[in-house]
């Protein structure tokens, strides 16, 4: 249980980090939709390790092979799409320590208390390695959504460690966002953002930071009352994610500051239509979109795994000291982009 998310567009991901494949089973996309392999390509290659020396130096292709659910002119059935990734530069010979310890604050002890057994490679389901079947998925529901009503996703880093980029007047392009490594669109932040990464490597150390990202074109009444409410099952998605501490939408916490007079969202007409002079609601209202953008942030942890020698105990208690020896994101920020879109 736990690999399934999704009621209408439902998604099933398998695979391990060091095993041969990842991968997804998508079902409810409906028929007919255009799903180009050259964007499914193009999204993964933003996820893909080793773009930069600021990312892991695992180097893998991510090439997806879609195996059902697909004419042959790249139109969708209405059946189950499935799609792999297969791994390619896997080194398991990096873990053999960590069979007998148990790395801070990552999944090995409560996967141990839960299942009796772990995939010490890599860490197996709780990689990040596992979100390259959540982003093919993902590429095709932005196509889905894009199909239907004109949707469109951004997602941008906002802050890492203490630094922050200023507000932005409007939503970033993705080519503004993809212009830097970093995957911050504000270039000053973004040149300080590169050399606080650089350093937290440097020293075997790792940081982390908030992305915030912006869903343009939805139209009002998406989402339902109470346990399906529009926010909760968006809040569930990210904080699924590898590495997530935190999650806001609109105003979040900062809006527990404001006075009810100063925080509501006043209805005015627009355009010929019904809209939010502002959106401290952040595109929701009663758990229902209501056509202003859905505008969220999620908190990020510094990655788990370091180089630096830390203290642990071995599964019979008995402490000892450990230090990664793998590959591994010192900020997982920069690719995590993609995945929350």
């Amino acid at each position: 249980m736990g690999n399934i998310f999704g009621h209408s567009f439902r998604i099933a991901t398998f695979g391990e980090s060091h095993g041969p494949a990842l991968g997804v089973v998508i079902e409810g996309c409906p028929p007919r939709v255009p799903f180009d392999l050259d964007f499914l390509k193009k999204e993964l290659a933003r996820r893909r390790p080793g773009q930069s020396d600021l990312t892991t130096q695992r180097k893998e292709e991510d090439q997806p092979e879609i195996l059902s659910g697909l004419s042959p002119d790249g139109l969708t059935l209405g059946s189950p799409i499935a799609i792999i990734v297969r791994n390619k530069d896997q080194r398991p010979s990096a873990y053999t320590e960590m069979k007998s310890a148990y790395r801070p604050s990552h999944a090995d002890f409560t996967y141990d208390s839960k299942y009796g057994i772990r995939a010490v490679e890599g860490g197996g389901r709780s990689s990040a390695r596992e979100t390259a079947a959540r982003v093919a998925a993902g590429a095709l529901a932005k196509t889905v959504l894009d199909h239907a009503c004109g949707a469109k996703i951004t997602a941008w880093v906002e802050s890492v460690a203490d630094i922050q980029m200023p507000a932005l007047a409007k939503t970033p392009t993705q080519k503004q966002v993809d212009a830097s490594p970093t995957r911050c669109p504000h270039p000053a932040t973004a040149e300080k953002i590169a050399e606080c990464i650089r350093s937290a490597r440097s020293h075997g150390d790792s940081v982390g930071g908030v992305i915030c990202c912006v869903i343009s074109g939805l139209p009002a009444g998406l989402g339902s009352p109470v346990f399906d409410r529009f926010e909760a099952d968006l809040a569930k998605a990210m904080l699924s994610l590898p590495a997530t501490k935190g999650f806001e939408i609109g105003s979040g916490f900062a809006g527990t500051q404001l006075m009810g007079s100063q925080h509501n969202d006043l209805f005015v007409k627009k355009g010929g239509r019904i809209r939010t002079a502002t959106n401290r609601s952040g595109g929701t209202q009663g758990g229902i979109t209501n056509g202003e953008d859905v505008v969220f942030r999620i908190a990020f942890k510094p990655t788990a795994t370091i180089l630096q020698k830390q203290k642990t105990v071995r599964p019979d208690g008995k402490e000892t000291s450990l230090a990664a020896k793998g590959r591994h994101d010192p900020c997982v920020l920069p690719r995590a982009v993609p995945i929350v879109e």
